[in-house]
């Protein structure tokens, strides 16, 4: 009876009734309501790949591959996004936040370290051909080929002042990285090379020297004619022997290897020189290059953080009583 009394009450208030439409149609309302979106997080390959591509203006046919995080600094996230084209193919480092929220895009540097650090833990020179001082303050890198004329402009200035100028103070040390999409005969010429260190290290530069003085008159089909022509007219150099090294490509293993460690180094033309780290990415006048060397042998009087560390000799504590 009660409960009939309050049904009659409510159809006879007004007020209630309108409270109560109020009330379910802000009830259908949320209902009807859409879902509020999950933020995008730069940590879902899709998402960074879809801002990255349009941060960049990256055109559809480049490849887009989005690298898994890795720790980096300053509680970020590293996060390499590889771009391919063809036969082209290129790096780029992004850091990114631990809620996904945040992208930086370029490099982070820690004070208390030398700013080219991660290059210079990827720099690898043993067995590879040098000239200077062991030991040197200074370090240059130098990643060529051989049928770049930018390269041997470098080349014949860097042979021409390096030692000139700096007798004690800098070792030069090469890298081989033939650009074959666009250079026929680099790659074969860089096998070459390395068939000269294999037999005399020394004779290598003579080649390096003679190569790029005759980088005009060579050709792919004329390449092997030449070199035989250079190795019989080297003393040091046993002509047989280093056919065989030519023809069987004996040295291809090694000159890969130094194409890998460019590309991990992301380096995608010539020529590119470190110097103590410091990536040059043209050819320089040499003026620039010895003021560039100048600067940082101030630098390492202090800071000691590069230069080569071949030669340290590190007496045991016991021996020093």
């Amino acid at each position: 009876m009660h409960e009939i009394r309050l049904a009659i009450l409510r159809r006879k208030n007004p007020r209630y009734n309108q409270d109560m439409r109020l009330a379910i149609a802000a009830v259908l309302s949320l209902c009807l309501l859409p879902a509020q979106e999950k933020p995008k997080s730069a940590l879902d390959k899709a998402a960074m790949e879809a801002y990255v591509r349009h941060l960049l203006a990256v055109m559809p046919q480049v490849e887009v591959k989005i690298g898994d995080p890795t720790p980096g600094p300053a509680s970020l996230q590293r996060v390499v996004v590889h771009f391919s084209f063809g036969t082209q193919s290129q790096d780029e480092t992004f850091f990114v936040s631990k809620d996904g929220q945040t992208i930086v895009r370029g490099m982070v540097y820690d004070v208390n370290k030398n700013p080219f650090q991660e290059d210079l833990d990827k720099l690898k020179t043993d067995l590879s051909p040098s000239f200077g001082t062991p030991g040197a303050p200074v370090v240059v890198v130098m990643f060529a080929d051989f049928e770049c004329p930018a390269c041997k402009a470098e080349a014949e200035s860097m042979r021409q002042n390096a030692l000139k100028t700096f007798p004690k103070e800098l070792r030069v040390y090469f890298k081989d990285f033939p650009l074959e999409s666009i250079h026929p005969w680099a790659r074969q010429a860089a096998i070459a090379g390395r068939c000269v260190f294999r037999q005399d290290p020394a004779a290598f530069w003579k080649y390096f020297d003679w190569i790029y003085a005759h980088q005009s008159e060579i050709t792919p089909e004329n390449l092997k004619t030449q070199v035989m022509d250079f190795a019989k007219g080297a003393s040091e150099l046993d002509g047989m022997q280093f056919g065989r090294c030519l023809d069987s490509k004996a040295t291809e293993a090694e000159v890969n290897e130094n194409i890998a460690q460019g590309r991990a180094l992301n380096i995608h033309g010539t020529p590119t020189t470190f110097v103590n780290g410091r990536r040059l990415t043209d050819s320089l006048p040499w003026a620039n290059f010895e003021d560039l060397i100048n600067q940082e042998m101030d630098y390492q009087k202090t800071a000691k953080n590069a230069g080569e560390k071949c030669c340290e000799i590190k007496i045991p504590s016991a021996l020093n009583k």
